[in-house]
């Protein structure tokens, strides 16, 4: 095997496909880079076992001398690519198990993995796929996945429900405690299906997306599901298991409503969260609406001090006063994924479950459950 390319072209794609490398595994063929050398192009993939990566990099910079597959250690390849000089690289296979690398003035020699041991990866495509526009896929990620449970006890909650009704795409997250909740319509009419998607695949998967108006392919299988984009197949598992009946949840009747900017609601929480643990992390804060419409945001720390802040609201108050407490960590990560400059929350009680939505965030629903305090 022997090629040459442009650096700064591997050195990009490298990076991607560096998301599905495993630091920690039984196997140590998973900490590596297989590299398929073809006539007029080059596949790389990687994976940990719940994410892989394949990419197909066909570049006029790429010159094939001899055609070859090699597996090489993921992380020293990258930091050795990323600080050559030169515009091009040229890699060749040497004597059994070494890979040399030549730029500019280096000449450098690698020991490459077994590549029998590497797994036998098929990044299947399907005739009947769902395509989606990557923006849309992103904001999907974005206002839903980061409300997954961190927790492995329920395996379940550690993913995204994806919901498909004819062009509606709904996509549901919740620990227990919150949910986030977005729909959007599709271009297209699909059969009806429903998946679920771990939550770390999708945060991998928003890192390789980019802004533009170009679209994902999102091919379903029994066990997987993969992503196309462009020239990356993005691999992940499925979790296996009934996702709860999220529905029910959602309160339709609100007796108290209240529309704060969301910036100054937002700087307020924080700053209140600030005395109520030791890091301020997941800290309870208290939001009471008084009787002359005035919100009060407070905490209290006996051991460090006390916190009061004053919020007023954008429109007229709907509903009497109300008191309640809740998680800061949970509505502060609600509020940053509204586009909305204003929101509304909608209360049905003390201690039951208050809704976030925004006038410019149509079909999302921000769902946060109240803390019980003396």
């Amino acid at each position: 095997m022997r090629f040459e390319i442009n650096k700064d072209k591997l050195l990009y794609h490298l990076i991607i496909a560096q998301k599905a490398l495993s630091n920690k595994t039984p196997n140590p063929a998973l900490q590596g880079i297989k590299l398929d050398v073809k006539k007029d192009h080059l596949v790389m993939t990687t994976s940990n076992s719940d994410i892989s990566i394949n990419i197909t990099l066909d570049d006029a910079s790429l010159k094939v001398e001899e055609e070859g597959s090699v597996l090489i250690p993921g992380k020293y390849f990258i930091e050795i690519v990323r600080k050559l000089d030169g515009q091009n690289v040229s890699m060749s296979h040497i004597d059994d198990n070494l890979l040399r690398i030549e730029a500019d003035h280096s000449d450098i020699t690698l020991n490459m993995l077994e590549l029998d041991d590497y797994p036998n990866l098929v990044f299947k495509q399907k005739d009947d796929y769902v395509k989606i526009n990557v923006r849309t896929l992103k904001t999907i990620i974005r206002q839903s996945a980061f409300a997954t449970s961190t927790i492995e006890n329920r395996p379940i909650l550690t993913g995204v429900n994806f919901k498909i009704d004819g062009n509606r795409l709904t996509s549901v997250a919740t620990d227990s405690y919150r949910l986030a909740q977005k729909t959007i319509e599709l271009d297209d009419e699909y059969d009806p299906m429903q998946v679920i998607i771990p939550g770390k695949s999708l945060e991998e998967l928003m890192k390789i997306l980019e802004n533009n108006q170009d679209n994902v392919e999102i091919h379903f299988d029994q066990s997987r599901v993969l992503f196309k984009y462009n020239n990356v197949l993005f691999l992940s598992r499925l979790l296996e298991g009934n996702y709860p009946e999220t529905g029910k949840l959602i309160p339709q009747e609100f007796p108290v409503k209240i529309k704060f900017n969301k910036e100054s609601l937002l700087t307020s929480i924080e700053r209140a969260s600030l005395l109520s643990s030791k890091d301020g992390h997941n800290a309870i804060v208290k939001l009471e609406l008084r009787q002359d419409d005035t919100v009060e945001i407070s905490s209290n720390s006996p051991e460090i001090g006390r916190v009061l802040e004053e919020v007023y609201p954008v429109d007229e108050v709907v509903g009497s006063p109300i008191k309640i407490a809740f998680s800061s960590k949970y509505i502060s990560e609600a509020l940053k994924v509204f586009a909305s400059s204003e929101v509304i929350i909608s209360f049905t009680g003390e201690i039951r479950p208050f809704v976030i939505t925004g006038e410019y965030d149509p079909d999302m629903i921000q769902l946060i459950l109240p803390v019980k305090t003396d």
